[in-house]
């Protein structure tokens, strides 16, 4: 059985590969190589080259190891920080009026 490759929509192609050039961008800041960046977080030198070109079949644990590697780990936390969306959604089941659930019989009254 062959490999299955991820699909994406070329406007999420475009953001991964966005995140794959700053990855590449903070690399070279850093005058660090491919491969001692590689080594640092315990991944191939092809694995590391397709991170920075922003392939779909990385793990976020490798993207996860090289940020370590690049002393950049507290970016991730970034990541879905501020869910503008989600909170419109809570907000909105708030505000609804919901029917209290009918009170339980006691198990402690004793019957006569």
């Amino acid at each position: 059985m062959g490999r299955v490759s991820t699909l994406l929509l070329p406007k999420h192609g475009r953001f991964l590969a966005q995140v794959g050039g700053n990855i590449r961008l903070a690399r070279l800041r850093r005058q660090l190589s491919a491969q001692q960046v590689a080594e640092r977080a315990g991944i191939t030198r092809s694995t590391l080259r397709q991170i920075e070109k922003g392939a779909a079949g990385s793990s976020v644990g490798n993207f996860l190891q090289v940020l370590i590697a690049l002393g950049l780990e507290e970016d991730i936390l970034q990541l879905a920080r501020d869910d503008v969306f989600g909170r419109k959604l809570q907000d909105a089941r708030l505000t609804e009026t919901r029917k209290r659930a009918p009170k339980r019989a006691s198990k402690n009254k004793q019957t006569l």
